[in-house]
């Protein structure tokens, strides 16, 4: 029986060991996390209604099924979203493993509704819309789970795991791999050396520091990746009524010049909440929340601008966290918070001129202040031109009452050099997920987990 340890237990190291169960595979199978089990996993912030950094990790990102268990539960059912993992094992068969995995979570409780799966007159008239603007329409169907619902479906997969005999270690911290003659044995936790036959990194989006961390300590293959940087936007939902309709989340692609970076938007939701997360370093990011069956009156919306470095900067990471721990300093470590309008008449945001304002901040402990005091001059451009574009999409959008929180920092590591069958250089390492480059978001981390599963099953 072969030993299978995996480090992270969010989508991709969950998928890993769910489809080994589900196939009969003869594994021993044991996941550290080092946050808590999903039905421990509690925000106070329900109760307190403002953050309270809770320690020694932030409930939103840490934990079972990772930031996914907080997160609006949008799975996207399109490899043409999702991250590079097609171009490793080609569109083909990143597709077959997406409609398989798919049904995996129909087993579980997802939603059966898929949404912007036709074609309707609504959907070619924001693709029209998109294209006047020079913007890219990215086709991919939607299913929704909802952040509550999420936190049943993946509190069943843990006990379904559970009950199959696959050992989860919560609360446990790895500091380190064990690597002896370019061969992974084990991981250091907690203090003591664990050893496995199968070493899987999946420390997801939060974890991507320390996987950068190990391969430059142990020599693990990578080259250099992509960091995302920007903002939250918030209208209300009168503004978005149309796209949210029609596709519920629209996924929009631009280069706007005179940079030309690649900005995008991202995790839009209907009738949500803006959030905070809490990284390990006390880095305030924001995100956000759609449930199912509590709703806001406003939509909330990434803009992310894609930085790309080259030689001689190779540390993607600690750029986007600078950029981050300024954007704090100036909200006092809290999320900043600023109106449209005041950006465009150079002014900062006072607490007095929002109370005024049609738009009612979901998030109510975000500081209004100036956020262009801290977002790189080339990303802030790239943003705020690319709002125009949306603004022929979804008339409105621009507008001076549009909220725009900071800083959203999406993390990922330089990305892991891998072969089709998810090995790196060091033998039997693995790494998977969004900590490993390959992967952004909920579906196409689950996919990378249930294909090195398969990869495990064929060579056991």
């Amino acid at each position: 029986m072969k030993n299978v340890l995996i480090i992270g237990a969010g989508p991709s190291g969950i998928f890993t060991a769910l489809e080994l169960v589900r196939k009969g595979g003869n594994f021993n199978i044991t996941i550290i996390e080092q946050g808590n089990l999903v039905e421990k996993r509690v925000c106070p912030k329900s109760k307190t209604k403002e953050c309270v950094h809770c320690k020694p990790y932030c409930n939103i990102t840490s934990g079972f099924s990772g930031a996914g268990a907080f997160s609006d539960g949008k799975l996207s059912l399109s490899h043409s979203v999702g991250g590079d993992f097609p171009n490793l094992v080609g569109e083909d068969v990143a597709q077959e493993f997406i409609d398989y995995t798919d049904t995996i979570y129909l087993e579980f409780g997802a939603d059966t509704h898929v949404e912007g799966a036709e074609q309707t007159d609504a959907i070619k008239e924001i693709r029209k819309s998109a294209s006047i603007a020079g913007l890219k329409l990215v086709d991919c169907p939607i299913r929704h789970l909802g952040t509550e619902k999420a936190h049943q479906l993946y509190f069943d997969i843990e006990q379904y795991l559970l009950n199959a005999g696959v050992k989860i270690l919560a609360n446990k911290n790895c500091s380190d791999i064990i690597i002896e003659n370019e061969v992974c044995i084990g991981a250091v936790v907690n203090g003591e050396k664990m050893y496995a036959d199968e070493i899987i990194i999946a420390t997801g989006r939060k974890g991507a520091d320390w996987l950068d961390e190990m391969c430059r300590l142990h020599g693990i293959g990578r080259e250099p990746g992509v960091v995302d940087i920007g903002v939250r936007v918030e209208v209300r939902n009168e503004i978005m009524e149309k796209v949210n309709n029609a596709l519920y989340e629209s996924k929009l692609i631009g280069y706007p010049k005179p940079f030309c970076n690649k900005v995008r938007t991202f995790c839009q939701n209907p009738g949500g909440f803006v959030a905070q997360e809490n990284y390990d370093n006390n880095l305030a990011v924001v995100n956000g929340h759609s449930y199912k069956d509590i709703k806001s009156e406003n939509t909330n919306l990434a803009i992310l601008c894609s930085h790309h470095f080259t030689c001689p900067f190779d540390d993607p990471i600690l750029y986007a966290q600078k950029v981050g721990e300024l954007t704090n300093m100036l909200g006092d470590n809290k999320i900043l918070v600023q109106r449209l309008g005041d950006i465009k008449s150079g002014k900062r945001t006072w607490q007095s001129e929002l109370n005024k304002t049609n738009i009612k901040p979901s998030l109510t402990d975000a500081v209004a202040g100036d956020i262009t005091a801290a977002i790189p001059y080339r990303t802030m451009t790239c943003i705020l031109n690319f709002i125009e574009q949306m603004n022929v999409v979804v008339p409105g959008f621009s507008s001076d009452e549009t909220l725009l929180y900071a800083p959203e920092i999406k993390f990922y590591s330089n990305r892991v050099k891998m072969d089709k069958n998810l090995n790196t250089n060091v033998k039997n390492l693995h790494c998977l997920g969004d900590a490993s480059g390959w992967t952004r978001g909920l579906m196409m981390a689950s996919v990378m987990g249930v294909y090195m599963a398969r990869k495990l099953l064929e060579n056991n």
